[in-house]
């Protein structure tokens, strides 16, 4: 069980970049200036859902009435001997910090 799990993302609440503190809230100006420039970047479209079932709002809807949120995601590679971090963004401001083993592009 424990090999399975080595290689699952961990949650953070803060990266340490060049002796500064990232964490969730900041906004990605402070990201770039504390962290620079990230290894990899992607942006998509995340769902967006509405309640009581949590389900997805259907195509047609959204297109007219729901915008997507767009969601950008930052790989930094930190170096030998420590775990890739990825940054999520939304709205400019950092949504999560996870990090794993995908520094390798």
């Amino acid at each position: 069980m424990a090999a399975a799990t080595a290689f699952l993302p961990v949650h953070a609440e803060t990266l340490r970049c060049n002796g500064h503190i990232v964490e969730i809230g900041d906004s990605r100006l402070s990201v770039r200036r504390h962290c620079g420039e990230p290894l990899l970047q992607d942006t998509y479209c995340a769902p967006v859902y509405y309640a009581p079932g949590f389900q997805p709002v259907p195509d047609i809807w959204a297109r007219a009435v729901v915008p997507c949120l767009v969601v950008d995601e930052w790989l930094y590679d930190r170096g030998p001997g420590n775990l890739a971090a990825t940054v999520r963004l939304r709205a400019g401001a950092v949504l999560s910090i996870t990090y794993g083993d995908r520094a390798t592009p």
